[in-house]
């Protein structure tokens, strides 16, 4: 976890990325707030994962700050951090096996907290079954389960109810309301605007690997200021004059 001196504000500052010459962020600066859900929006290659990854420091931009609580990012940071992907990444082991293996890396002697989790999310009949053998809305169940038994000051989700059924997207936002409510900091890429909605307090706009705008949820939804996003809630394809 955090201490009190680290605040979990994140701001980034003149973020640039490239890949193989091609500029996928491009000056990006923004301020997300401490608390709540905060979605990331845009059209297919805005650079929406790019950036989450770097906010996660999986990837490292060329130029620019990556500040939580005005400070860089530490092994403190890291620490109180988890992700979950759109496409889960699992041990070749048994459900239950798979969140006692973070509890260990953490040193945690007692598995009351994987029998909670797995409750939550709905798995507790099968805790013994491979995990693997799951269906795809369980995987990612129990992938959003193992990133929480971290107990993540911030969790980071990448588009990670894309293609689920209905009953785990159900799960799933139920679990992302109940942590934001509890102090966890939620920073979600969705292309669900009605998901957003839901969920978000905070929305960023990605355009071209830019930030087109940054609002309160329910301004960006009722009156967004840029033409590419007023483009992607229309659903028209949006093409820069």
């Amino acid at each position: 976890m955090l201490s009190a001196s680290c605040q979990t504000q994140l701001e980034l500052v003149n973020i640039a990325f490239h890949v193989n010459g091609k500029a996928l962020l491009t000056d990006v600066n923004l301020s997300i707030t401490e608390s709540g859900v905060t979605a990331i929006m845009g059209f297919n290659g805005a650079g929406k994962s790019v950036l989450l990854k770097i906010m996660h420091s999986i990837l490292k931009p060329e130029s620019g700050s990556v500040l939580w609580g005005q400070q860089p990012c530490n092994a403190q940071h890291l620490q109180s951090q988890a992700m979950v992907f759109q496409k889960p990444v699992l041990l070749k082991r048994s459900t239950k096996a798979n969140i006692d293996f973070v509890l260990k890396q953490r040193d945690v002697k007692h598995f009351e907290l994987r029998d909670q989790l797995l409750e939550r999310v709905g798995l507790t009949a099968k805790m013994r079954q491979a995990a693997r053998a799951l269906s795809g809305g369980e995987q990612q169940r129990l992938a959003l389960a193992r990133a929480l038994a971290c107990e993540p000051k911030v969790l980071f989700l990448d588009e990670a109810t894309a293609s689920l059924d209905p009953a785990s997207t159900a799960i799933i936002e139920r679990i992302v309301t109940e942590q934001a409510q509890a102090g966890t900091k939620i920073i979600m890429v969705t292309h669900d605007a009605a998901q957003a909605a839901r969920l978000s307090q905070q929305v960023v706009f990605m355009d071209a690997g830019s930030v087109a705008e940054q609002s309160h949820s329910h301004n960006f939804f009722t009156n967004p200021t840029s033409e590419a996003a007023k483009a992607y809630l229309d659903g028209q394809i949006f093409i820069p004059t």
